[in-house]
């Protein structure tokens, strides 16, 4: 029951209006006992820091930060943790001592759904230079990847990614237009698509990632995963699932990155992972 008493979670960005994290957190929320709602906010980029500050005037405990405010965020955070530092981005901030303390869950998530695959000095290509590439990057370090590809359609933001890694592994950069790449898509072992290409409530819904000819050359035993969870599967996958690839969508991810928040929020309760995932299956 909701009361005077209260408090609240919240995810800030935009859009959020195809998220489906308040259905998972307020599950898992109410399964704990837990006197939390998790309510979505859609932000202006303009509006950020006024809503990020004047939340932590209000009864909020924490929040989930996503698209496009993961690195824009820093400037509001008093304690950042070392691999939020380590990436450049944030998605999580829990309010300590009247200001905000960051960390960052997606890595966790990410690998969550590759734990398993044994992708030990496979190669990799990733769709994206921006916020969520960086999660992805120090995942496929994680997991001990043997060569990891970048390409986008920003020079400067491919540059920078680069340059933030390169003392960790040697990463190959190049723009969409790159003649190489359907050489690359046809050796590589893993795909991860980190643009917003195919989320639902946009414009592009129905477009692959830098078009459909890009991905002529992709073969049957290629994993995809596409961080994109609504819609589920997005247009990527159901093209890559046609050509034979396995596909992996973003819901697995979600659901983890999103227990390792609530457990941040609660200093460490064991967040029920299945429960998330319930709900998230009977909205689908």
């Amino acid at each position: 029951m909701i009361t005077s008493k209260t408090s609240f979670l919240a995810l800030i960005g935009n859009p959020v209006s195809h998220s489906l994290s308040p259905i998972m957190q307020n599950a898992a929320v109410q399964y704990l006992g837990l006197d939390l709602i998790y309510i979505a906010i859609p932000c202006k980029e303009e509006d950020l820091e006024t809503v990020v500050n004047s939340l932590k005037k209000m009864n909020c405990k924490g929040l989930n930060i996503t698209i496009p405010f993961k690195q824009k965020v820093f400037d509001y955070c008093s304690e950042i943790s070392p691999v939020a530092k380590k990436v450049k981005a944030i998605n999580t901030l829990k309010l300590k001592n009247n200001d905000w303390s960051a960390t960052n869950t997606d890595i966790d998530g990410f690998i969550y759904p590759l734990k398993e695959l044994n992708l030990i000095k496979k190669k990799s290509i990733i769709l994206g230079s921006g916020g969520a590439a960086r999660s992805v990057i120090q995942g496929l370090i994680n997991l001990k990847l043997s060569q990891i590809t970048i390409i986008s359609r920003n020079k400067h933001s491919l540059k920078d990614l680069i340059a933030n890694f390169e003392n960790d592994i040697k990463i190959n950069g190049l723009l969409n237009t790159n003649t190489e790449i359907d050489d690359l898509i046809q050796e590589t072992d893993l795909i991860v698509n980190t643009t917003p290409v195919g989320m639902d409530k946009t414009t592009n819904i129905d477009e692959l990632p830098f078009g459909e000819s890009f991905w002529k050359a992709i073969k049957s035993n290629t994993i995809v995963y596409d961080l994109i969870y609504n819609p589920s599967p997005t247009p990527l996958l159901k093209f890559c699932e046609k050509k034979g690839c396995m596909t992996i969508d973003g819901v697995q991810m979600l659901i983890a990155q999103g227990a390792k928040s609530l457990s941040f929020w609660t200093n460490g309760l064991e967040v029920p992972f299945e429960v998330m995932h319930d709900a998230i299956k009977k909205y689908l």
